[in-house]
């Protein structure tokens, strides 16, 4: 029996993860084509029909290649989140393990693969009556109360994502807790999981993520992006708070509005996808243990998904 055989028998899976642009998709193919393995996708955005161009989704050749689940399974003006993400994955491993291939995990949302891993800790629900209070203060004045009632949390968030803000401090004001305590306290999932070490992280120099980054958002502009947001505008785009958050998209319906001209969009598209790396990167450095694997500028797929496979198969072996 082979060594990924034996693994998937011991209900093992893989996890690859990640800041934007580094190169994760075309790894994990590979991967999946040398370990016999399907690809589960952990990205709160490519679960919207539609966005495709500004999400980078797999192309639908390297679809047919390997199996990609959990991509296009919700509408546009569908919610879609974390807790959903939990129950979709674990049955999508469930049947990968059940067919005999290799469950590879792999995307760049951070909370979405934690909460896979630990489990999600009891959250108040929304309340329609603060929510409303929330939504009628302006963006300043809601990260100047989160800097004051949770300087943790404030110092982590994206300040210019309005939605979570506006989560924040829903749950602090439920609560009278700071939110940062609150997500520290998540408890372990009841399900057997696979150890930290079989969580690899893939990361480059910031010269050569921030070149990769800026090709990144010029192929999507030229593959179409403003037509695709334009089109996603008359379904609803705008009217989902989540999709609305989506780096490119943002910035392409500010454009739509006038608010500044296309070249001065693209510029600022790649500014957002900068510093969202940045922060993605923060995040899992503090909230995963992770077995980093260093991409050198120019280093091929296929060489990367060799290495990693080489761990994971010895970390199987030695489990």
């Amino acid at each position: 029996m082979s060594v990924a055989a034996a693994s998937v028998g011991q209900k093992r899976l893989l996890a690859l993860t990640g800041p934007t642009a580094v190169g994760k998709s075309q790894v994990a193919l590979l991967l999946a084509e040398q370990l016999g393995g399907e690809i589960v996708s952990v990205d709160s955005m490519q679960v919207y029909r539609g966005m495709d161009i500004g999400t980078a989704k797999p192309a639908p050749e390297q679809r047919a290649r390997v199996p990609h689940l959990l991509i296009d399974v919700v509408e546009l003006t569908d919610s879609f989140n974390a807790a959903q993400f939990v129950k979709l994955a674990h049955q999508a491993v469930a049947d990968i393990l059940t067919r005999g291939r290799v469950p590879i995990l792999c995307g760049g949302t951070g909370l979405y693969l934690r909460a896979f891993f630990e489990g999600l800790g009891p959250a108040p629900s929304s309340s329609p009556a603060l929510r409303a209070e929330l939504e009628t203060m302006t963006l300043d004045q809601l990260v100047g109360e989160l800097g004051k009632l949770d300087p943790i949390t404030f110092a982590r968030i994206d300040r210019q994502n309005r939605r979570r803000i506006i989560r924040a401090l829903e749950v602090i004001r439920l609560t009278g807790k700071p939110y940062s305590q609150q997500r520290a306290d998540w408890q372990p999932a009841d399900r057997p999981h696979p150890k930290p070490g079989r969580i690899f992280g893939l990361r480059r120099g910031r010269d050569d993520l921030e070149r990769r980054i800026q090709a990144r958002v010029d192929q999507m502009f030229e593959k179409g992006l403003v037509a695709e947001t334009e089109a996603l505008l008359g379904k609803g785009l705008e009217q989902n708070p989540t999709a609305m958050q989506a780096l490119g998209y943002r910035q392409v319906v500010q454009y739509l509005q006038g608010a500044r001209s296309l070249a001065e969009t693209v510029a600022l598209a790649k500014v957002r996808t900068r510093q969202f790396a940045k922060r993605q990167m923060t995040w899992f450095r503090h909230q995963l243990a992770l077995e980093w694997i260093e991409v050198t500028e120019n280093e091929r797929a296929q060489r990367i998904a060799e290495q990693i496979a080489q761990r994971w198969n010895a970390i199987s072996e030695n489990s």
